[in-house]
């Protein structure tokens, strides 16, 4: 009998994440343009430049590898040329989770006309907010709406697949958390606790990589361009709420 020597494969559905020792903090990923990116690095506030928006969704990531994959290393979009690094803290990470909405990743195979729309709005929300703070948010056709975006707060939680380094997709899920208007201000001034500038290291990497793509990941992360990720551990009375699932079942909350 053969036994390998793989580490096992992660759950469909996992939070994996940088996180402190004492696991008082989590770090997540997101793009913006460098007018927003320099003044949040100097004064460590995310809305220290005026350019930064509390009236749109922005969708954070916990994982370096799908960061790389939504940014392209930085160099995709031009209004996202500046990967940041965002400290947060356990508590106040978790404090999103509870408010997790599911998107259109667990949509009935079959949706009917009212899902199909529903799906439609998720897609539509998630890449307006994913492109940015630079672009001013598109009038909306009904004044209601637009309200109701602004109130709302609920947390949006998308799972997509999982990335390497390189970009290349895996067959476990990586979960994106779309941070309501509602909720910008609190989390831009409240629940951040640091704030670095990984552009380079993204870049660095896409460098290595192209020049000697032989190196293997453990070599990367001894040159600090792959951060140790674990994973996060969420209550099990919220893991349904999240759609989070093992083997293909949904992890069942305590009674």
């Amino acid at each position: 009998m053969k036994f390998s020597n793989l580490p096992p494969k992660p759950p469909s559905r996992q939070i994996r994440a940088l996180q402190e020792d004492d696991g008082t903090t989590i770090t997540v990923y997101q793009a913006y343009p460098s007018t927003i990116a320099t003044a949040a690095v100097i004064h460590q506030r995310l809305d220290a430049s005026p350019e930064f928006r509390t009236t749109r969704m922005t969708w954070i990531k916990p994982s370096w590898a799908w960061m790389l994959y939504r940014s392209g290393y930085s160099y995709k979009d031009p209004g996202q040329e500046r990967i940041l690094a965002i400290k947060m803290k356990r508590e106040d990470f978790l404090g999103l989770l509870r408010r997790g909405v599911l998107t259109h990743g667990t949509a009935p195979p079959h949706p009917g006309p009212q899902q199909g729309q529903k799906m439609t709005s998720d897609a539509q929300e998630r890449t307006s907010g994913e492109s940015g703070e630079e672009a001013a948010p598109k009038e909306s056709t009904r004044e209601s709406k637009r309200k109701d975006r602004l109130q709302s707060l609920d947390v949006k939680i998308q799972w997509d697949p999982e990335r390497t380094v390189r970009l290349h997709s895996l067959n476990y899920r990586s979960i994106q958390i779309g941070i309501p208007a509602g909720l910008i201000k609190e989390w831009a001034q409240d629940m951040i606790v640091n704030i670095e500038d990984v552009t380079d290291k993204a870049r660095t990497l896409k460098k290595i990589l192209d020049e000697r793509p032989d190196m293997n990941d453990e070599e990367l992360a001894e040159l600090g361009l792959i951060p140790k990720e674990t994973e996060f551990e969420v209550p099990v009375e919220l893991r349904s709420r999240l759609g989070m699932y093992h083997d293909g079942l949904v992890m069942a909350s305590d009674p």
